[in-house]
């Protein structure tokens, strides 16, 4: 809802702070800024667990695939496998459709990486200003047909 914004903001500034200051230094302003600009309260999802705010999920359904545009998990819910399940059921979800799980993670986030990987997405590309972002997805990188055997 409206109402969740802030919570959003804060869980975005706890979850993803340091990779976002690790590439374009941390700016206040200029992320509450972003954040009014991107914040959907119609289509994000606020994760719950045992009754209390433990994240946020955005997930956009294309034509062709399943985009997982933001995944956030709070610092002190981490590691207890919360966003392993959301993934999970993303990927049952884009097989039943016939669908790829694609998303974007930034290059400077390698737990979350490492995460993707063992679920099994795989790099497809790297894109943005210096190419900081990398798109993995459950489809098969594409095989360079110079490097045939």
């Amino acid at each position: 809802t409206p109402e969740d914004s802030e919570y959003c903001f804060q869980l975005h500034k706890a979850a993803m702070g340091a990779c976002v200051a690790a590439i374009w230094g941390w700016d206040e302003q200029a992320q509450r800024d972003f954040h009014d600009r991107v914040f959907n309260p119609g289509q994000w999802q606020i994760v719950t667990v045992d009754g209390a705010d433990a994240g946020m999920l955005h997930v956009e359904h294309r034509p062709t695939e399943i985009y997982l545009a933001r995944i956030e998990i709070h610092p002190a819910h981490q590691g207890r496998g919360i966003g392993s399940r959301l993934i999970r059921d993303l990927l049952d979800q884009a097989r039943r459709q016939g669908q790829d799980l694609t998303l974007d993670v930034l290059v400077v986030n390698h737990r979350a990486q490492s995460l993707y990987r063992r679920l099994g997405l795989h790099e497809v590309a790297r894109h943005g200003e210096n190419n900081i972002k990398i798109r993995m997805s459950t489809r098969p990188p594409q095989s360079d047909p110079a490097h045939r055997s």
